[in-house]
């Protein structure tokens, strides 16, 4: 079968490779749809520090059930249309009791510390597997990445009370400002590309921000009665941003940090205890994130050409991903097409 492997930093190919075979409790996927995710980008440029090359990535999925093994449950058959949670998770260390499956200390993502989708068929256990029969394949592909913003919003306990600033609006970013304000809230969206602040402004931020062109504590100011935003969601990965959510968010404010900045960050602690704030991390999503993501794409009037920059064939990929590596802030999604 076809697969797209990262050889090395910097060396991306379309390979051959065996095709998988379930084993009891798992399900045969054929892939329509794999989204290259950040932590793929950062895989391509060799910052990923978790994982070993080569390397397949993907971890962003559509497909259809292609067979089924024994011990699957009766309510998955062949021809599905399915996504897929692309996260392991242990059942006994500290966040797995908890409930907090996505935070699971032994985590290992598709892609990341093992290889990912990025191939005509793979094989996934049927825990793993969720099918939909009315989302599209182009939807299904889409879940993941949204419902990584979807949980930051809910880290951050979002209300219709709350003005949302949201730095960074890809497709993490996009995902936050949905659910924000499917809450209710108000969004600020920042970002530096005009490009992905017009989206953002479709997906229904009230407020964008060139943080590039414009005085963004001015803008904030005035945009916020002098108060500041009560939740930042950072989701630019920039030691800058990171800062800025501190300096910016209003006094008893939430911070809520998604991205991962490529230095350490410092900033004033003075900031930090003075406005009393609530300053969380947030990873992957929960399975109540891929059900409330998979409830808006049914029901919402999205038209989810506005997230997907490019769709290519296998045979393209590695040019994407150049691409994409030349120009980060141009690029929302990236769907590979099998």
């Amino acid at each position: 079968m076809k697969a797209i492997e990262i050889a090395k930093p910097g060396v991306m190919d379309l390979v051959k490779r065996i095709k998988p075979e379930p084993q009891a409790g798992e399900l045969i996927l054929k892939l329509k749809y794999v989204g290259f995710c950040g932590s793929d980008l950062s895989t391509f440029l060799g910052k990923n520090p978790l994982v070993e090359y080569p390397r397949v990535p993907g971890h962003e999925i559509s497909a259809v059930i292609e067979d089924i093994a024994g011990d699957v449950p009766e309510n998955f058959s062949v021809g599905q249309s399915v996504t897929v949670v692309p996260y392991t998770n242990c059942g006994q260390c500290s966040a797995c009791k908890q409930k907090r499956f996505n935070a699971c200390r032994y985590n290992q993502t598709l892609g990341v510390q093992r290889d990912g989708a990025m191939a005509e068929y793979i094989v996934i256990p049927w825990q793993k597997v969720l099918a939909d029969k009315a989302l599209t394949d182009l939807q299904l592909a889409l879940v993941e990445p949204l419902t990584v913003g979807f949980h930051a919003i809910d880290n951050g306990k979002v209300t219709d009370s709350d003005t949302v600033m949201v730095f960074g609006c890809g497709m993490i970013g996009s995902g936050a400002i949905i659910r924000a304000r499917l809450r209710g809230a108000s969004v600020i969206a920042v970002d530096i590309d005009d490009e992905k602040l017009l989206v953002a402004k479709k997906l229904g931020a009230d407020f964008t921000i060139n943080s590039a062109a414009q005085d963004l504590h001015e803008e904030l100011m005035r945009i916020t009665s002098d108060n500041g935003p009560t939740v930042v969601i950072e989701a630019a990965g920039n030691p800058i941003t990171y800062k800025q959510a501190i300096e910016e968010v209003a006094f008893a404010g939430r911070v809520v940090c998604i991205g991962y900045a490529g230095t350490d960050v410092s900033f004033s602690t003075k900031l930090w205890v003075q406005k009393e704030l609530e300053i969380l991390g947030s990873r992957n999503a929960n399975p109540a994130d891929f059900d409330a993501v998979m409830k808006f794409l049914r029901t919402a009037e999205l038209d989810e050409n506005l997230l997907v920059s490019r769709i290519v064939e296998p045979e393209e990929a590695p040019e994407a991903m150049r691409s994409w590596a030349d120009s980060p802030e141009k690029i929302l999604k990236v769907l590979v097409r099998f």
